[in-house]
């Protein structure tokens, strides 16, 4: 982890109660600070811990040590989420098909997580800068004295209807279509390059991946054929051998 990931691993006040939480459990004895590093650098499995009690705990601990701050909770609250998301993850059986976001135990998710806390936590120092900034600010809450409001100008003295109405249309108008000229366009799809090779692999049953895509005339083509074949072979209708680095790829059909 890099210093961002570290400055998330370890947040918190350094005087706080998370500082000085210690946690005593069959796998680990020490604080909590070093057991959420171990766990999140996978030095210690996260399966041998229980997140549930070392809440429990942690929550009766930061009664007896007094108050503390909200970025100490969400530090704590954020730590915990993270090893249990890690936890389900290790916990789901291999066959069932995660979906796109979901945790499967892998650290550069965690890594990622704690980037996101460092982000939020350096946001909330800059809203509490301007909060504190503003509120030395105090607007006039009082209107003109009488004697003197024939003095100021009428603002909507010269505005009319039809000013607002042009206004309206400006704002309300729709987003310009936005220009896909320039995006290339898709001419060949994965289903197609799979049609084609099926058939030249009906005609050769044994071909070199050099042949197949001998009539391609983009690169594209070759990567999309490319892709056509892995699909094949993962359906275990073709088999694919490579006898050296960079070599010659050798396709057999399997039907």
């Amino acid at each position: 982890m890099n210093d961002e990931a570290s400055d998330a691993g370890s947040g918190g006040s350094e005087n706080g109660p998370v500082s000085g939480f210690v946690v005593e459990l069959p796998v680990f004895s020490g604080p909590f600070r070093l057991l959420a590093d171990l766990m999140l650098e996978q030095q210690i499995d996260v399966c041998d811990v229980s997140i549930a009690r070392i809440t429990d705990r942690f929550l009766e601990y930061s009664k007896e040590a007094g108050a503390w701050s909200l970025d100490e909770a969400t530090w704590f609250l954020a730590v915990c989420a993270i090893l249990l998301e890690i936890k389900i993850g290790r916990l789901m059986p291999k066959h069932v098909a995660l979906e796109e976001g979901d945790l499967e135990a892998s650290p550069d998710l965690a890594y990622a997580r704690s980037i996101e806390l460092a982000a939020f936590r350096r946001m909330a120092e800059e809203f509490a800068k301007r909060l504190q900034a503003n509120a030395l600010y105090f607007p006039r809450e009082t209107g003109p004295a009488r004697e003197f409001a024939h003095l100021y100008p009428d603002i909507l003295e010269k505005v009319q209807a039809e000013d607002l109405a042009v206004l309206a249309v400006a704002l309300l108008r729709p987003p310009a279509q936005v220009d896909l000229s320039h995006v290339t366009p898709i001419r060949i799809t994965v289903a197609e390059a799979m049609a084609a090779v099926e058939e030249r692999l009906y005609e050769t049953p044994a071909a070199r991946f050099r042949d197949l895509v001998a009539d391609c005339d983009e690169r594209i083509q070759v990567v999309v054929r490319f892709l056509a074949l892995l699909e094949l072979f993962r359906d275990g209708k073709v088999g694919l051998s490579q006898a050296d680095t960079f070599g010659e790829i050798d396709v057999t059909w399997q039907g």
